[in-house]
């Protein structure tokens, strides 16, 4: 029986690759878009017709009307967060209501899963993972080791339920002697409302829905949330996320088969950029870096902190596309490039015991990387409205990243809104 594909849309460096915008310009070829993993520690920020938008939880596939989007059970969901991203959309005029499935097997972010990723922070010192204290990783560890609060409790016997959790975590705290519980009770209160206004929506077993309209041929689009180098197996480990990241993640954040994945987008900035802790090849300490986090507006979409910046890393990227089975590539922030009279980009590392390699080792620390220098294309591409008008010198540019990374880029952006997407 013929039935149809999923196409799997990821970050392919460590996150702000620019998803959201790519998903809001893919969405139109869709029935319906789904989020897989991760949870509010994650912004896309999208922009059209002169409003900005950033979504933590809910699928980027909302502003076009008709389709269904699905938060998968792969997805960590923090009441009190989702109902106020909720509402800010709801008073903008999109009917969420209508559009959003929630699976029942998401887990629940508990108020006290923040203070316990406060209180895990604080206890590693200065080896810090520089999480975003919204409870992810907590979350996750209590769903691995069978402790979890799921959506589906919601409809059952939830207080009792809930109420066992927070003994539990209060525990948990105490051992730590973890004492700053400030705000908690207001915390709380606004998360037991968060579960009241869930209950508005559609619960659903995303497993058995995502199936049924894959039968109906539907054309069904997954977004990934953060990037390949935060997975938790195959990233930077351990400065990394912890939900698997990289396109096996849709299989199991959604649960569909390996054989129902079609197209792989693998998305990637012109250079490089990475927040929080952690080791980052190309990262450059000097003006260069600086002028980069400028001009590409490198800070956080969820919580404002400035991105470290570095050039592009080809060793790195070679490795989310083997990783993901990438099918094809999406460029973003080109034009942040454009006044540069030289662009870097990392095509080896040389290791310690002084060798070089191509092959993305397990230990990135010491690592020096090996560039290859490019003429700058100096013309302002934000005006570009198709691929006939990009500079020589850029064309050159992408046809090299095209044959190092043995994959096609398909459409590359030159600026931040919709209409700044240009399809090779």
């Amino acid at each position: 029986m013929n039935t149809g594909k999923v196409d799997v849309l990821l970050g392919l460096q460590w996150g702000d690759e620019g998803k959201g915008k790519v998903v809001d310009v893919l969405t139109p070829r869709y029935d319906v878009v789904a989020r897989f993993q991760g949870g509010p520690n994650a912004g896309h920020t999208l922009e059209f017709e002169g409003q900005k938008y950033v979504l933590r939880s809910i699928p980027s596939g909302i502003f076009q009307g008709g389709k269904v989007n699905i938060i998968g059970n792969g997805v960590v969901l923090a009441p009190d967060l989702f109902m106020g991203e909720a509402k800010d959309l709801e008073k903008s005029g999109h009917p969420l209501k209508e559009r959003l499935h929630i699976s029942k097997k998401a887990h629940l972010i508990m108020p006290t899963h923040r203070i316990l990723d406060r209180a895990y922070e604080a206890a590693k010192g200065k080896d810090k993972v520089g999480t975003t204290g919204k409870g992810i990783g907590p979350t996750y560890t209590d769903k691995i080791s069978r402790n979890g609060l799921r959506v589906g409790d919601i409809l059952c016997d939830f207080e009792n339920k809930y109420a066992a959790h927070k003994e539990r975590h209060m525990k948990m705290l105490a051992a730590l002697g973890w004492t700053d519980f400030e705000g908690f009770e207001e915390t709380e209160k606004l998360w037991m409302e968060g579960i009241d206004y869930m209950k508005e929506f559609k619960f659903v077993d995303s497993e058995i829905e995502v199936n049924h309209l894959l039968r109906e041929n539907k054309h069904i689009l997954c977004e990934g949330a953060q990037g390949t180098m935060l997975d938790v197996d195959f990233g930077s480990y351990p400065f990394v996320t912890s939900s698997n990241t990289i396109c096996a993640g849709a299989c199991t954040g959604l649960g569909i088969g390996p054989n129902k994945v079609g197209n792989v987008y693998g998305i990637m900035k012109a250079y490089c950029t990475r927040v929080g802790s952690g080791p980052f090849p190309t990262e450059l300490f000097d003006e260069t870096g600086k002028t980069i986090r400028d001009l590409g507006h490198e800070y956080g979409a969820v919580t404002g902190r400035e991105r470290r910046c570095g050039w592009i890393d080809l060793v790195q990227l070679r490795y989310s596309v083997m990783v993901n089975g990438v099918t094809e590539l999406i460029m973003m922030k080109s034009d942040v490039l454009d006044s540069f009279d030289t662009i870097k980009a990392c095509v080896a590392y040389e290791l310690p015991d002084g060798s070089e390699t191509k092959d993305f080792p397990y230990e990135i620390d010491n690592i020096k990387p090996i560039y290859k220098e490019f003429p700058g294309w100096k013309k302002d591409m934000t005006k570009c409205k198709s691929q006939d008008e990009f500079p020589q010198a850029f064309r050159d540019y992408v046809a090299f990243l095209e044959d190092y990374l043995e994959t096609r880029i398909g459409i590359i952006s030159v600026g931040p809104d919709r209409e700044q997407t240009i399809v090779l």
